[in-house]
């Protein structure tokens, strides 16, 4: 029989990080990722000499450990960064986060007297229970903040009305904001404090090629130290027996490969994971992972002709006058994101569905679409557009509708009678986490197939998971310090 493998399916922040720490335990791991690159949606693409992400990265985090990590794989390769970032509505732009006078000015006085007695009548009569994305912004805000700042921008992210969004999303991307919160920080300025929210951070790190130049770092420690990362490689059925993951295929090349599975870390959609068990989930668990719903990115990469055209790293576009949503200043992330320091890179991000309209648009009229909504918007200053190239995401992220709670529920109850497999990661738990969150879901997620007992499912719930300390946490942080203290260990055989 063949020697066992240790199987990463996946090769984004969560799936590399799984194999980063297998690789320097002696574990050889074989990570199985679909796409010609690493870093999944934390990739950098390059067209001719321009860097651009699928959508910006900001390295940012409250683990120690891992932001200890992010510098020992790159160095001074890690640029720290201001940030500069706002949002445009009804043809004005605002600052964000946001400044007491520049919104009071953009809204006017007789609309900033109508915010505040928005917010507090929710004061006085909050909505109970919150149940929507809605309700908990309202209740922070008031309805009219609301209208104005979260509705439009939400809906054209998420393609479906904040009220069937769960208040779940609100309370994980932007816990401990309120509008008393972002005025206190308008008025008393970043002073660096613990207590910082982290939507409203004004500085971060981040690589001087772009995200994916961490990622192709950690690919090349898992190589060096024993593991493989086979690129283009599609997992088509995982075979177990009721107890455990017996073995993986997967197709490179057009070749169907099958390879026996000592333990199995996937980071692959957990709607993908469920259709492609071997036997099948029960029809309840098979129909729970159907259920799951994922929205669509797509990435329009603009060169212009300029040098300077605005300050910001991003800008958010909550007019609903066009289909962009965010735009993404690449030269004022990194300048050697562009090879002619004359010249601009813009990402403009559409969020669509799967065979959709926008999704279905041919590349060139997806980079005239971009270019005439820039414009429009009053960013190109004259400047032209002289190149364009267009990147699909699929499944980038997982959406948290009506229900899916129960969904993610259901599925994770079946998937707990595989010993050998863990989940880990934005898609491989349905959870929208940022790249440090999915990291230390990788980290525990490997820790349990070692025999330990994490809940990994709790890690950035709206607790403040991993800003309060807790045993998990110190877990990482002892995992990583181990790892970075001790020699790489030689690959052992899983017989």
């Amino acid at each position: 029989m063949s020697e066992r493998k240790h199987v990463v399916i996946g090769g984004g922040p969560a799936g590399l990080t799984a194999a980063y720490v297998l690789a320097r335990r002696g574990r050889a791991p074989l990570v199985l990722e679909k796409d010609d690159q690493v870093g999944g949606i934390a990739r950098t693409v390059e067209y001719k000499g321009f860097r651009f992400d699928i959508g910006g990265h900001r390295f940012f985090t409250k683990v120690g450990s891992v932001e200890r990590l992010w510098r020992k794989m790159l160095g001074p390769d890690m640029l720290k960064r201001p940030r500069l970032s706002r949002i445009y509505y009804n043809g004005k732009f605002f600052d964000y986060p946001l400044k007491a006078m520049n919104a009071l000015r953009g809204i006017g006085i007789v609309d900033s007297f109508k915010v505040l007695f928005s917010y507090l009548w929710i004061r006085v009569r909050p909505i109970r229970p919150e149940i929507s994305l809605e309700d908990w912004v309202s209740n922070r805000f008031g309805r009219r903040l609301y209208n104005i700042f979260f509705k439009t921008y939400t809906e054209k992210v998420w393609g479906i009305p904040c009220n069937k969004i769960g208040a779940q999303w609100a309370a994980q991307r932007i816990k401990g904001l309120s509008l008393v919160t972002a005025v206190w920080n308008a008025i008393r300025g970043n002073r660096g404090g613990g207590d910082q929210i982290k939507t409203l951070i004004e500085e971060f790190e981040y690589p001087r090629l772009g995200p994916g130049m961490m990622w192709e770092a950690f690919t090349a420690d898992v190589e060096r130290n024993g593991g493989r990362v086979e690129l283009n490689s599609d997992v088509v059925r995982l075979h177990h027996d009721g107890t455990k993951i017996l073995s993986i295929d997967y197709r490179k090349n057009g070749v169907v490969t099958t390879v026996p599975a000592a333990t199995v870390l996937s980071s692959m959609p957990l709607r993908e994971l469920i259709a492609k068990l071997d036997p099948p989930a029960p029809p309840a668990v098979a129909a729970a992972a159907n259920r799951l719903n994922y929205r669509d990115f797509i990435s329009v990469a603009l060169m212009i002709d300029a040098a300077d055209l605005f300050p910001d790293n991003w800008i958010y576009v909550h007019d609903p006058g066009v289909k962009l949503g965010r735009i993404q200043n690449f030269k004022n992330w990194s300048p050697e994101m562009v090879p002619d320091q004359s010249k601009t890179c813009l990402g403009l991000e559409y969020f669509c569905f799967e065979g959709d309209g926008l999704w279905t648009m041919p590349d060139d009229e997806l980079v005239a679409l971009g270019a005439r909504e820039v414009e429009q918007i009053g960013l190109l200053g004259g400047a032209k557009v002289f190149d364009g190239t267009v990147v699909r995401m699929p499944k980038a992220y997982p959406v948290y509708d009506e229900g899916y709670e129960a969904a993610v529920d259901e599925v994770r109850k079946y998937l707990a009678q595989l010993s050998n497999l863990q989940a880990a990661g934005r898609n491989g738990m349905h959870k929208y986490n940022n790249q440090d969150h999915s990291m230390v879901t990788a980290i525990l997620a490997v820790d349990n197939l070692a025999g330990q007992h994490h809940d990994t499912w709790s890690v950035n719930q709206d607790d403040e998971y991993h800003e309060e300390g807790n045993q998990d946490e110190a877990d990482v942080e002892a995992d990583l310090a181990a790892l970075e203290s001790a020699q790489p260990r030689v690959p052992q055989p899983v017989r």
